[in-house]
């Protein structure tokens, strides 16, 4: 592959990371209360509710432009190995089983960005020669 074609991978790998996060965040918005139901079940204090939809928002935008990539990378992973085991748990369950290792590839996909950086069409990678 290319310069240039690493360069776009880069981008597309940050879109398609990014997208769960910022959806599931808008879509939090749209059943607060239910949101704020399951986080409670699942044994997830209910106050927590607003903080996570900013950090899915905020987190999915920061992948999404490039932005302090590596470091909100790191967070990512830890983020969704917590959630896999909070939510996703029951590995009897098929659907549950699935959910937790799509969490368990998040994770590694967000440690290689944590590894590689953001590449060319970032804010990170904005006037720094040599960056794929």
């Amino acid at each position: 592959m290319s310069h240039a074609s690493h360069s776009l991978a880069y981008l597309l790998a940050r879109i398609l990371l990014m997208a769960l996060f910022l959806v599931s965040g808008l879509g939090k918005l749209g059943d607060l209360g239910g949101t704020q139901s399951y986080m409670e079940a699942m044994g997830v204090p209910g106050i927590l509710l607003w903080p996570t939809i900013a950090f899915e928002i905020g987190s999915g935008l920061c992948i999404l432009f490039g932005f302090q990539t590596r470091l909100v990378s790191i967070v990512l992973v830890g983020f969704s190995l917590v959630t896999a085991v909070i939510f996703h748990h029951n590995l009897a369950d098929q659907t549950q089983q699935i959910m937790f290792l799509k969490n368990l590839g998040l994770a590694g996909g967000f440690l290689l960005l944590a590894c590689t950086g953001a590449g060319r069409y970032s804010v990170d990678g904005r006037g720094r020669r040599g960056q794929l």
